[in-house]
């Protein structure tokens, strides 16, 4: 699943590219994409992007009016508005603007249409289609069957709404103190709290192993009994192994690959650990593995191969 570095850079893409475009349709093709009933995305309709931005795992359109448009914005007409399928409340929204906050999930891309693209009736994987006066477009897209990826539509402040207000704090926030507060708080083994989104959000599995990997701590490590150093730890690792991906993520001209993200224990199982030259070990989850470096992270122990693993330090 992207994780901050890949939204934050998408997002900044995005942004240079479509800021100031005007909305001219937003189409839900899957009953599953719109995950909001009001406000209506049609009451975008006529307004430009404002700015494209970031919240954990979340990309985040802001539409507002242009200063000569009336608070509530343009009505548009159903044919405009994509028809019946994106039909919603009729009042007006606040003067703000509206947010438009995208989540891709596990596999969801939301991908640029050039203006002389051909307009597919019914895309491939295509989930919902924003579409621009210039001719410009943007395609969410997931694979599979499960389609959980979406749109919220939201008014007024985005982060005090569904499915924002639930998340913890955006983990490259976090200072020692507050870490140190959030993991007494929410005691865990390391590699759960830094993917529990409602404690810290924005890491998920990949960061999750390059950030224990880099602090030296063991991915089972209690977070109830981190001593400041290893609080200290986390938090560099956190914005170290951050801005690497970042860094990395914002020399590609679209969104990543899994394959192609920076990593020194993530998926490697089996590979020589980059920095003590160890064997890169996991401990296998039904849905997904945990990977360390015994060397680097555990003193040489080797971890059970189970969730009850002895080795917490």
């Amino acid at each position: 699943m992207p994780e901050i570095p890949e939204i934050r850079a998408h997002a900044e893409r995005l942004e240079a590219l479509a800021a100031g475009e005007v909305l001219k349709r937003f189409e839900p093709l899957s009953f599953t994409a719109l995950k909001t009933a009001s406000p209506s995305p049609s009451e975008a309709v006529g307004w430009p992007l404002r700015s494209v931005g970031q919240r954990a795992k979340f990309l985040l359109l802001r539409f507002a009016p242009p200063p000569e448009a009336p608070a509530g914005g343009p009505a548009a007409d159903g044919e405009a508005a994509g028809g019946d399928s994106t039909a919603g409340s009729t009042e007006p929204v606040a003067g703000n603007g509206l947010t438009l906050v995208v989540h891709l999930m596990q596999g969801g891309r939301l991908r640029v249409l050039q203006p002389d693209a051909k307009r597919a009736r019914r895309p491939r994987d295509g989930l919902a289609r924003f579409e621009f006066e210039s001719g410009l477009g943007l395609m969410l897209t997931e694979p599979g069957t499960q389609k959980r990826a979406g749109v919220w539509v939201i008014a007024g402040d985005p982060a005090e709404a569904e499915p924002l207000a639930r998340l913890g704090p955006e983990a490259t926030d976090v200072d020692d103190a507050a870490m140190a507060e959030l993991m007494e708080a929410h005691p865990a083994r390391l590699h759960n709290f830094l993917r529990d989104q409602r404690v810290i959000s924005g890491l998920g599995r990949r960061l999750a192993n390059e950030i224990c990997h880099r602090a030296k701590l063991s991915p089972f490590a209690p977070t109830g009994r981190m001593d400041s150093d290893g609080v200290e730890a986390v938090v560099a690792a956190i914005s170290a192994v951050v801005d690497d991906s970042l860094a990395a993520e914002r020399q590609l001209p679209q969104m990543s690959r899994s394959a192609e993200r920076p990593s020194a224990v993530h998926s490697r199982t089996g590979e020589q650990c980059p920095v003590c030259g160890d064997v890169v070990r996991a401990v296998e989850y039904r849905d997904y593995s945990v990977n360390y470096c015994a060397g680097c992270q555990t003193s040489g122990r080797v971890l059970a191969d189970n969730t009850t693993s002895k080795f917490l330090r």
